[in-house]
């Protein structure tokens, strides 16, 4: 079980990054104030293949050198856009025909291992402020709402941690349905 070394990992270049075909999965940063969480995010997504993040309110934006540190260079590979208003941010994706939910604990929430994807749905998943969550306005916009099951004391677990988790489950299932419909489109 030798580690392997950087070079050989296969990483794309950032051109490469720009240019790969990516998931059908937006993050939006609902009023996120950590400017690590907010770097945190830009690197799972760029592991992710996520297609851009939307950075609204409060949350910064690159380039910026806290940010820096966590993304570690994932905020020049990954789109982002700036929405002061994050319902305009739901809305905007809701009319590219994005199903977009919040992941927040609300009444009749799904949980995220009885998730089931469409394959021809994008995702996009709103993530929301350290403290308050994601703001009820934007729960009530959103086409539903995903909660982790958490079986420990604390009933809330920090938000990068949390789009780790989420991308993670959303990436696995929308990267099965790409090689599936590669097998039957050959």
């Amino acid at each position: 079980m030798r580690k392997l070394k950087i070079t050989e990992l296969n990483r794309l270049t950032v051109d490469e990054f720009k240019k790969a075909d990516k998931l059908p999965l937006v993050v939006v940063l609902d009023e996120v104030r950590s400017l690590h969480n907010i770097g945190s995010v830009f690197r799972t997504s760029d592991a992710f293949l996520v297609d851009r993040i939307y950075l609204c309110g409060i949350t910064a934006t690159p380039p910026h050198p806290e940010m820096h540190k966590t993304a570690l260079g994932a905020e020049d590979t990954v789109d982002w856009k700036y929405r002061k208003n994050t319902l305009d941010a739901v809305h905007e994706l809701q009319d590219e025909g994005f199903t977009v939910l919040a992941i927040e604990q609300v009444e009749g929430s799904t949980l995220l291992d009885e998730l089931e994807l469409d394959a021809d749905k994008k995702y996009a998943i709103v993530m929301g402020n350290e403290v308050k969550g994601v703001q009820q306005e934007v729960v009530n916009a959103c086409n539903g709402c995903i909660e982790i099951p958490q079986y420990g004391t604390k009933h809330s677990l920090n938000v990068s941690v949390t789009t780790g988790i989420i991308l993670w489950e959303f990436a696995t299932k929308l990267m099965k349905f790409r090689i599936h419909h590669h097998c039957h489109s050959e």
